[in-house]
């Protein structure tokens, strides 16, 4: 039986999100309490999936494209 693992990462750490949006700590935890990047908990960890990130900045370039 074949298993299929992706390879990039589903859901990204707070750490990994800062660097991805070259963001602070503070700022992505703003954007989270906020409600404009979902999240979730697995465990104590924070995990924010990709695509939440990936709309954030579509969504950024859109505001800022008008």
């Amino acid at each position: 039986m074949l298993t299929v693992v992706p390879t990039e990462p589903q859901a990204l750490t707070v750490p990994e999100t800062m660097r991805a949006l070259k963001l602070s700590r503070s700022k992505v935890y703003d954007l989270i309490r906020s409600k404009q990047l979902p999240s979730y908990t697995s465990g104590r960890c924070r995990r924010i999936p990709v695509d939440a990130v990936r709309h954030y900045m579509q969504s950024r370039l859109e505001e800022n494209a008008a």
